[in-house]
């Protein structure tokens, strides 16, 4: 049995989808009973847990020959980010301790081996320095920055022309899909365990924001120049929004990280096959749908 979290959002969905169609036993966990009954009606069993509540996560985790499990982001407007952050990775852990499921695949972040400085990375950190000392075999599958995260953006920018973040002008960062993501991850739970290892996993290339900016203009046809702003200012922009200061100063963290070239790969990455482009011709904001 293999119990997959997050599968509400991008990338448990793809793990779940690709364990059930390779005919595995598969649990999904849902924090909505609702949100699971699509998912028991192609076979999958269904726990509902909160990631926060360690009762209910452990009885999930229970038997489990593999598990996929994320910590998930924090709300835009959310404050207390950081007990929430603790109080989450604890029940985390504590979950995974009890039940010891026989391998956890940890969708984790490039430069999650930095303690500080990385923004919301480093609760990152904490988790896999938790799964280390737990005993449980542990894949940190590395993933680089999601090109899903562009896709709010989106709509502001082809409706002014410009996009707008706080990298440096002609800083590459590696980015994948989270399809691939899911795919990847499906496959380390196949593999089973080998002790606690890193996975490090990109997309086909680098880009910069100029680059990022120039896909959606292809695909688009029309005009959008990649602006670049300081993170400061960058970070007022997300307090505009509506953000908390909290999430919005994680961010301007992150993107000074990035910037210096701190956030960065250590060894040989897989490379996903999903592109930019592909991903963004498959948006409603692109295609109109």
């Amino acid at each position: 049995m293999y119990v997959i979290a997050g599968v509400s959002g991008h990338t448990g969905s793809v793990v779940a989808n690709a364990l059930l169609a390779a005919k595995q036993q598969v649990r999904v966990v849902v924090r909505d009973a609702a949100k699971g009954e699509a998912w028991r009606a192609r076979g999958a069993d269904v726990a509902v847990a909160d990631i926060a509540d360690q009762a209910a996560l452990t009885k999930a985790l229970t038997g489990a020959t593999g598990a996929y499990l994320l910590l998930p982001p924090p709300g835009w407007t959310q404050t207390g980010i950081a007990a929430d952050r603790k109080a989450k990775t604890a029940a985390l852990l504590g979950a995974v301790r009890a039940a010891k499921p026989g391998h956890v695949v940890l969708l984790s972040s490039i430069a999650a081996e930095l303690a500080e400085g990385t923004g919301p990375i480093k609760y990152i950190h904490i988790v896999e320095e938790g799964l280390r000392a737990s005993g449980v075999p542990a894949t940190f599958l590395r993933a680089s920055s999601f090109m899903e995260n562009w896709d709010a953006m989106v709509p502001g920018a082809l409706a002014a022309g410009a996009l707008y973040y706080g990298l440096a002008e002609g800083v590459k960062v590696p980015q994948v899909s989270t399809q691939d993501i899911g795919k990847v991850a499906a496959q380390l739970l196949l593999e089973g365990p080998r002790g606690v290892h890193v996975v490090e996993l990109t997309g086909p290339a680098e880009l910069s924001l100029q680059d990022v900016a120039a896909t959606l203009a292809k695909v688009a046809g029309k005009p959008v120049n990649g602006v670049s702003v300081p993170p400061a200012a960058m970070i007022q922009a997300l307090i505009g929004q509506a953000a908390s200061a909290e999430l919005a100063e994680g961010f301007g963290e992150l993107a000074g990280a990035l910037n210096s070239g701190i956030v960065r790969f250590h060894g040989t990455p897989i490379h996903g096959a999903v592109t930019l482009e592909q991903h963004l011709r498959g948006l409603p904001a692109v295609t109109g749908a």
